[in-house]
């Protein structure tokens, strides 16, 4: 993940040829999305890793196009320097009981499971209640979701 954050183009180039058999771009999308530090850094990730390696990522050849998905991913980093990553779960299934991904799915219905996870995570009772207020929901419809 340094060379992920640090944009090492010549990353994929270096490793050996078993290293390169080992490599996952699908770890690298995982590890990737989500790190430590201010929320704008983390939101910055976040978006940055889905648009440039969520979408049509894997419709690229995994096996023949590794070094391309590598150079794809070291455009995400800001170039701030090392970060610490987060393992970023599995896809819940869609019957979780969580009052606060209930309601962050009301409020983003195109929004992935993770994303809503990880905005359910990242946000307190208080910032949830200030989104539905933004959003016209009135104080009876706040409290039987949130």
């Amino acid at each position: 993940m340094a060379m992920f954050d640090t944009k090492n183009r010549h990353f994929f180039d270096d490793l050996t040829e078993e290293e390169r058999k080992k490599f996952s771009p699908f770890l690298m999308i995982r590890w990737g999305a989500t790190v430590e530090g201010s929320s704008d850094l983390q939101a910055y990730y976040l978006v940055s890793t889905n648009e440039r390696l969520n979408k049509n990522f894997f419709d690229i050849n995994t096996t023949q196009h590794k070094k391309f998905q590598w150079l794809l991913a070291s455009t995400v980093s800001p170039g701030m320097g090392k970060q610490s990553h987060k393992w970023l779960a599995a896809k819940r299934k869609e019957g979780n009981n969580n009052k606060a991904e209930k309601f962050l799915r009301e409020i983003y219905p195109s929004a992935k499971a993770d994303e809503i996870a990880l905005m359910a995570q990242l946000n307190d009772k208080n910032d949830l209640k200030q989104l539905a207020r933004e959003h016209g929901w009135d104080d009876k419809r706040i409290k039987d979701y949130i």
